[in-house]
């Protein structure tokens, strides 16, 4: 993942694109911090996860801008998080996510609300980086029955 951030970062370079440069280096910075801290060279899954935190980051950022009516802000936030989701895998549908989280209830035998964290802990492993936490949340409590 960070040789093709690299390499997209060259490409941005020689085409003297500002914006895509300066969200190329934050991703590769994010990527690198946590690859300095770890010791050794991230694994795919690992760089899925930073890339997903950075982009909830980003759309929480958007909303408090929007909220303070800071459309500058707004508009280069969602610059950077549309460049950040180009290197995500892509998302689940909403029947796709269903399917699995009806196959992990089957498999753990769960029954009721109580089952949550157990059936949203085995679910989200299966869809690391896939699907979005809250829809499944959303998504685990209605097959439960809440």
């Amino acid at each position: 993942m960070l040789s093709l951030l690299q390499e997209e970062l060259k490409v941005a370079m020689k085409a003297k694109d500002k914006a895509t440069l300066t969200g190329l280096r934050n991703i590769i910075g994010k990527l690198k911090a946590r690859q300095i801290d770890k010791g050794e060279m991230l694994s795919e899954n690992e760089s899925i996860k930073i890339l997903h935190s950075s982009a909830k980051q980003l759309k929480d950022s958007i909303e408090q801008f929007k909220k303070s009516g800071r459309e500058d802000l707004v508009k280069k936030e969602e610059f950077e998080l549309i460049l950040v989701e180009k290197y995500l895998p892509e998302q689940m549908s909403i029947d796709d996510v269903r399917i699995v989280v009806q196959k992990t209830i089957e498999s753990t035998g769960a029954k009721s609300i109580q089952d949550l964290g157990r059936v949203m802990g085995m679910t989200m492993k299966k869809l690391t980086g896939s699907a979005d936490g809250k829809i499944v949340q959303k998504i685990v409590q209605e097959e439960l029955g809440l």
